[in-house]
This record gives structure tokens, sequence and C-alpha cells, in this order.
């Protein structure tokens, strides 16, 4: 019964893998809920067949935040709610692929934090987005502070989570923070048709240069630049790189079929 698996799994013929949370309407983040999203990441990315995944939620939230009815007030339980949200997030992040969160409604605190996980982020028009941890009395704990403050800078990371206020789609825009909007009826669609024309190019290429922009963003430029190097040569002992090469030399640019080797 899907009715009781938390996250659901679409493997479609073009290497697409559409994730969809299912504790709808509005996807309260369990921890029973972030163990599922830890573990389908981590055998997903241990999966050469797969070449891209979308992360919807419902048409109501892609998550509306952490399940506060897990909550207690100590600090020893709430280490444990931070590190089953550290591990979801670290999870999504860490597969070797391009992973699109289609945004519908509401990704407030948590949801936004697994969100801000993925790759890229395309959000409906009347999408919300947010960390209002702060109304509560705390902060974000599953990479708010983090991930927020890489995407919007450290002063509109602030803003937003001083104040818990929510955000709408064309100010996310603006600020970086959602890299598409879009009509809501579309949002599915238009994630899963951009994953398709990744899917048909070198992802393993594709993987290699998240890896070395996500691992190199915060270091120091020479430490980077040696990350992109190693990289860049770990590449060229792809199936891809072979068949590039030689469909560039054969028939110019643009031209290569490959097969995500």
């Amino acid at each position: 019964m899907t009715d009781d698996v938390l996250v659901l799994e679409d493997r479609r013929p073009d290497g697409v893998v559409l994730l969809t949370l299912n504790r709808p309407p509005m996807n309260p983040l369990s921890q029973a809920l972030l163990a599922a999203i830890t573990e389908t990441a981590r055998r997903l990315a241990e999966d050469a067949d797969i070449k891209a995944v979308v992360i919807p939620g419902s048409d109501k939230a892609f998550a509306a935040g952490a399940d506060v009815k897990e909550f207690e007030p100590n600090a020893r339980a709430a280490r444990r709610v931070a590190n089953g949200f550290r591990d979801a997030g670290d999870a999504v992040s860490a597969i070797p692929r391009p992973v699109i969160a289609a945004i519908r409604g509401y990704a407030l605190g948590g949801g936004l934090e697994l969100a801000m996980a993925c790759d890229y982020r395309i959000a409906s028009e009347s999408a919300r987005v947010g960390q209002p941890e702060i109304l509560l009395g705390i902060i974000p704990g599953g990479g708010g502070t983090q991930r927020l403050a890489r995407l919007v800078g450290p002063s509109r990371a602030k803003e937003m989570i001083w104040s818990g206020r929510q955000v709408r789609a064309e100010e996310a825009l603006a600020m970086g923070l959602v890299d598409e909007v879009v009509a809501a009826d579309d949002v599915v669609e238009h994630a899963l048709a951009f994953a398709s024309r990744l899917a048909a190019g070198a992802v393993v290429a594709m993987g290699l240069a998240k890896r070395a922009i996500d691992d190199g963003i915060d270091r120091a430029l020479a430490q980077g630049l040696d990350l992109e190097a190693a990289a860049f040569a770990e590449s060229f002992d792809t199936a891809d790189a072979a068949i590039g090469i030689a469909s560039f030399n054969e028939h110019g640019p643009g031209k290569a079929d490959f097969t995500g080797r």
C-alpha cells in the first residue's frame, strides 16, 4: 500500500527518478520520513543507472516543516532531530547527479532546508518559502543558517530567520533562493522536462562538476582550483568523454550521443 510508503519512487525510462514525499497534504518531516529520505538518497547515490532526480511534495506543500509534535523541550532530543535533518540533507546533496526540487505551495522550515539541499529549485507562482522557527523560540536546525546564507547572503538570511516571514515566489527568485518560477500546474512537468534534458547528457561529468562546485565554494581559490583539476582529470576516464571527444572531432560540437557512463 502506497499509504504506508513515506517516499514514493518512480523510475522513468530516461533515467530520471521522481521521489515524492508521501505525507499529504502538508508533508510534515517526521523522523521516520527523514530516515526514509536518507535511505533512499544513499541508495540512489550508488546506482549508476540514475541520471537525474526530481523531488516534489504535494500540491499544497513541498514540506511545511518539521513535525513539531515530535519536539521535546530539551537539548538532547533537539540534537537527535537536527541529526535526522542533517543526514537527510547531506544524503540528498551527495547524490552525484542533478537533483531538482519542484516546490508547490509551502516549503517552510525543514521543508525549505530540504529544498536547499537540492541543486536546483523550481517553484510555483503561489509558492511560499521561509524559515519560521523563530516563531517557536528556536532557530533552524537542518541547514537553514548555513545553506540559506550561502544562497542569498548572510544579511538576507538573518532577516528571513529573525523575522520568520514567508517569502513569495517572485521575491525568492529575485534573491536567488529559487531558480525558476512557473505556473502551479506546470511545476512538476517542467522539472521533469528539465531533468530529462540533463539526463540525456554526460551525467557522470555533471556529477564531477557538482562535487567540485559544492566542495570548493567555501575554500580558498587555490584549493578550489585543485579540486577542479582533479575532477577534470577524472572526467577523462569516463565513457562519455571518449564519446564526446570523438564526436566533436568527427561531427563538431553538440552532436554526441552520451551513455551516462
